[in-house]
């Protein structure tokens, strides 16, 4: 099957998701460091509303399966995996309820035909929630509570016979570790060169990367993230330009419209600000075609 998602100058054409089902149903809100407005019945209905949006743009939804397995952030299937031209690349968790995680990708990317370019195992973690794709060629990761040297190493020991290069920044303590601050917890790509930042908490080494390369960075509302927990920034480009957040961030909405975003937004106050998650998370682009 055609694969590859690195390059943001082309449309979503297939995305991975996985339903919240029995086990974020089951999920003890106080095990997996969700908030107060977690509520799983109404979780799924928005989970279903963001689909919806996906499907209508053209992109073909391949489900992982949905089941009792107590794997409830396994519906955030961004981090466990990413997908390169060269095949997907396997990851291991920094959360340790998550180490199972990566086994569903494993599997799905068999019963899809794309190849599996290598898998990180040990010590060595990243979640791909900390990998942002700067051009086709590189790779930008944050090293954090999620993802370590020896993880950021033994990806970029695996693109780098495939002529993709990996650059590692510093992540903020924040509020601490068991938190998730991932580096797509600070900066949503909107298209080629266009980005959706929170500068506060950016590192500044991506920053002056990205500026000299002429990105155009929007600076969020800084009221606006603190109160979603980060989560007015998670924004999901199904194309460029055309990104989908969830509702509730006027103001962070009208300035992506501002510089010609179209912006489509559904509830997430069950799912993605009560399990820090947003519509990123919730999906693992296979290939941009």
């Amino acid at each position: 099957m055609p694969h590859g998602a690195e390059d943001r100058t082309k449309p979503l054409a297939r995305v991975m998701m996985r339903a919240p089902g029995p086990a974020m149903a089951k999920a003890d809100p106080a095990t997996w460091h969700y908030g107060p407005g977690f509520d799983p019945a109404r979780a799924e209905i928005q989970h279903a509303a963001l689909a919806a949006i996906v499907a209508a743009s053209g992109a073909k939804i391949h489900w992982i399966p949905s089941v009792d397995d107590d794997l409830s952030d396994a519906v955030f299937v961004q981090d466990p995996s990413f997908v390169t031209r060269a095949g997907a690349v396997v990851l291991n968790m920094g959360k340790p309820l998550r180490r199972r995680e990566p086994d569903l990708h494993v599997a799905a990317y068999e019963a899809l035909g794309v190849p599996i370019l290598g898998q990180l195992e040990g010590a060595a973690t990243v979640e791909s929630g900390d990998c942002v794709w700067i051009d086709p060629d590189t790779l930008a990761i944050g090293r954090g509570a999620r993802s370590n040297q020896a993880g950021i190493e033994a990806v970029a020991a695996l693109l780098a016979p495939h002529g993709m290069r990996v650059q590692a920044y510093d992540l903020p303590w924040w509020t601490g570790p068991e938190a998730c601050l991932h580096l797509m917890s600070l900066i949503s790509p909107l298209g080629p060169r266009m980005a959706l930042i929170h500068a506060p908490l950016l590192p500044y080494a991506l920053w002056a990367e990205l500026t000299a390369r002429g990105w155009t960075l929007l600076h969020a509302p800084e009221d606006e993230f603190t109160a979603s927990n980060g989560l007015s920034l998670n924004v999901l480009m199904l194309s460029p330009h055309d990104v989908v957040m969830v509702d509730g961030f006027p103001r962070t909405r009208a300035l992506m419209e501002a510089h010609g975003c179209r912006v489509q937004v559904f509830e997430g106050d069950a799912l993605c600000i009560a399990c820090e998650g947003g519509p990123t998370c919730l999906t693992r682009p296979v290939l941009r075609a």
